[in-house]
């Protein structure tokens, strides 16, 4: 059941909660035995999870909103509103928004709802997705909900995992890793949810390159007001909250961005203080040519300031297939917004749609990524690559 929890009553109880998750104690028993422990017992007695069927130790779940039974406490869009590009003028240019584009249907997400709401339960066509927002982690992933012959909705269990985001589904109440898109404990277990292509993008440059899209409208029917940030300056801390246990990296600030792309199980972080330097990388991982975009500098940071339009600028990296028509494209940067591939002479702009040259009107196919926080990606993907320039 869904409770609208006053999004500040739980931004405090998330504070509350950071200083608790350091001092919750372990259970004696070990993993093997199963043994659920003591800070997740009110959720195996008011939960249908199987929490005897885990790929993960249960200590390693912690309680990021301090209630009985704290599911959608943060409250899921269940059914989203949406407007046309032209009609809105409520979001400033510079504020960030998760691009999810399925054939010609292209539609944006403002951060500045996700914050609120961390999860979109939507159907494009008839293809039903979540899109889905962890601020903590700062990681955007979009992912197909069929399930064989199932169709589940998503929602926020208000447990978190290295500080990212825990989901439950509304069958089985299985829990999934937003990062990864696993399931960690229950029913489903070990499965994997099939992600789709999405990329955090400026609204500036949606509305270009999308100007018969859609966006979602500022009143989802919760009487929110956005596009104000209730994380002000997270990610100007030198460390995540206290939901986050592990050692960190010492190669990276904890809270520096990187591209998180997945290939074939493969996974391999761009740091932005890395790509920002030549704003483009052509890479290979495995079989499949890779390009990373950075750029658009004046994308606000939507985790600094307390008005996201008004935060610093913090860019975007976007990830790509080389592959167009078979034929595998070369890019170098012409600016911080477009971008050339040295076969055919063709602009291609930084939300890869190729905009001018032999190649115009076609697009870059979306890799699976994030722009996750250094400390999130070590934490999932302790032994990946590093690209270093």
């Amino acid at each position: 059941m869904t409770r609208r929890v006053p999004f500040v009553v739980i931004f405090a109880l998330v504070l509350t909660a950071c200083g608790a998750a350091l001092e919750a104690e372990d259970v004696p028993e070990t993993f093997g035995q199963l043994v659920v422990p003591d800070h997740l017992r009110s959720m195996e007695a008011a939960w249908d999870t199987d929490f005897g069927k885990t790929t993960i130790d249960l200590n390693e779940l912690l309680v990021g909103i301090p209630m009985g039974d704290p599911r959608d406490a943060i409250p899921p869009i269940d059914g989203p509103r949406f407007e046309p590009v032209a009609d809105s003028n409520w979001i400033a240019d510079r504020e960030p928004g998760v691009l999810v584009q399925i054939e010609d249907d292209a539609r944006f997400y403002p951060l500045s709802i996700l914050t609120r709401h961390e999860i979109v339960n939507d159907v494009f066509g008839d293809v039903p997705i979540a899109v889905t927002y962890c601020p903590l982690c700062n990681t955007a992933v979009a992912f197909d909900r069929r399930l064989g012959d199932e169709t589940i909705r998503l929602g926020v269990s208000g447990l978190l995992r290295n500080s990212d985001l825990v989901m439950w589904d509304d069958l089985t109440t299985s829990l999934w890793q937003q990062i990864t898109g696993k399931g960690i404990v229950g029913t489903h277990a070990g499965d994997q949810l099939n992600q789709i292509g999405s990329a955090i993008v400026r609204w500036a440059d949606f509305r270009t390159d999308h100007p018969e899209g859609q966006v979602l409208r500022s009143d989802q029917g919760f009487g929110s007001t956005y596009g104000r940030n209730p994380y002000e300056f997270y990610s100007s801390r030198p460390a995540p909250y206290g939901f986050y246990t592990g050692e960190i990296d010492e190669r990276y600030p904890a809270l520096e961005r990187v591209v998180g792309v997945t290939v074939d199980d493969v996974e391999r972080a761009y740091p932005f203080s890395v790509i920002s330097e030549q704003l483009v990388v052509n890479d290979q991982i495995g079989k499949q040519p890779v390009v990373v975009f950075w750029g658009a500098a004046d994308t606000a940071d939507a985790l600094d300031s307390g008005t996201i339009g008004q935060a610093v600028g913090i860019g975007t990296g976007v990830a790509y297939s080389r592959v167009v028509n078979g034929q595998v494209l070369t890019f170098e940067a012409l600016s911080d917004t477009e971008f050339n591939d040295i076969e055919t002479g063709t602009t291609w702009s930084i939300l890869g749609n190729a905009t001018s040259g032999a190649l115009a009107g076609e697009s870059l196919e979306l890799l699976p990524h994030r722009n996750e926080f250094w400390f999130a990606w070590q934490a999932f993907f302790p032994d990946a690559q590093v690209w270093t320039g």
